[in-house]
């Protein structure tokens, strides 16, 4: 658990008919890189089932930065708290590249989940793992070192979006420095020197817009509290 919160999509776990019934209620919308899809505050209710491309949820910090808290991708859903309960929003959602969604006003979004079984089991589901996902990570907040994070951060986004490429693992997601840094609740400055020592022990390869792999399990080490010739 992480980032990612859940190994199955609630779009993807509908039966033909549900995904059918669920695309008629909503009109397809194309979000560019780095647009918002829904902002912090705001007391909007629909739903925007993702049908392709990824986006960032993330809260304002006090230093004027961000913390991402959670990656979507397509399948999943973003907006379904305010529409289950009507009360504001309580993160913002940003496409982090090219992106397509599924809008669905909280109405129509309720009575679907109200008129299927299956739809709303799946939904039950869905904010259970996304709960605990959350606690994993206010937990990792409160007791893990940059270095730590950034490890299992790494390792996290690896097996979830990795290609192995020339004997390393490339993270197919297009994740700028501070956008890393917001995942892992520091500075751009922590998570570089974090990076440094991971390349000087050969871990990790960067360049511009790529980053790399070399070797997941020190790094699940690392992540575990176990050194492997690293410090912060």
């Amino acid at each position: 658990m992480g980032l990612f919160g859940e190994r199955h999509t609630f779009f993807g776990g509908l039966g033909p008919a549900d995904r059918e019934a669920l695309s008629s209620l909503g009109t397809r919308h194309e979000y560019p890189p780095h647009d918002t899809l829904l902002a912090e505050g705001d007391c909007t209710t629909f739903v925007v089932v993702l049908l392709s491309g990824w986006c960032t949820v993330w809260t304002p910090t006090e230093r004027g930065g961000r913390l991402i808290l959670a990656l979507r991708r397509a399948g999943e859903l973003v907006g379904d708290m305010a529409a289950l309960d009507g009360r504001p929003r309580s993160a913002s959602v940003s496409a982090l590249g090219p992106l397509t969604g599924l809008v669905v006003s909280g109405e129509r979004f309720r009575h679907f989940l109200a008129s299927r079984p299956h739809a709303n089991a799946l939904m039950t589901i869905q904010l259970t793992e996304r709960l605990r996902s959350a606690d994993h990570e206010r937990r990792a907040l409160a007791s893990m070192t940059v270095l730590q994070r950034l490890a299992e951060r790494l390792v996290e986004l690896a097996d979830r979006t990795g290609r192995l490429e020339n004997e390393a693992v490339t993270i197919r997601l297009p994740l700028a420095q501070h956008e890393l840094a917001a995942s892992v609740g520091s500075t751009r400055e922590a998570v570089a020197k974090a990076l440094r020592l991971l390349r000087e022990q050969g871990l990790v390869r960067t360049g511009p817009g790529t980053l790399a792999v070399a070797d997941l399990d020190p790094l699940r080490l690392l992540a575990a509290g176990q050194p492997h010739g690293t410090q912060t």
